[in-house]
């Protein structure tokens, strides 16, 4: 079974690479990009054969490493 996590900083966090990337797109004539948030996604191959199971193991992978939750939140697909 595969899992995707997809982890990106809360509203209200700065995001200086959005930034950085929103800044770049303008000078490369994207006048229109207001803005941009830059986050990552992370792929899992997982030995579970259940899918709630998959879920509460990759959720609590997320807890525990994978996303910093005071400033990030994430979201876990079941592939």
């Amino acid at each position: 079974m595969k899992a995707r996590v997809t982890v990106m900083l809360k509203s209200g966090v700065l995001d200086p690479q959005g930034e950085a990337v929103r800044h770049a797109l303008g000078s490369l004539g994207f006048a229109g990009v207001t803005g941009v948030r830059q986050g990552k996604v992370i792929e899992l191959d997982l030995a579970a054969t259940d899918r709630a199971t998959a879920e509460a193991d990759v959720t609590a992978m997320c807890e525990k490493l994978l996303a910093n939750t005071v400033i990030e939140s994430y979201r876990v697909e079941i592939l």
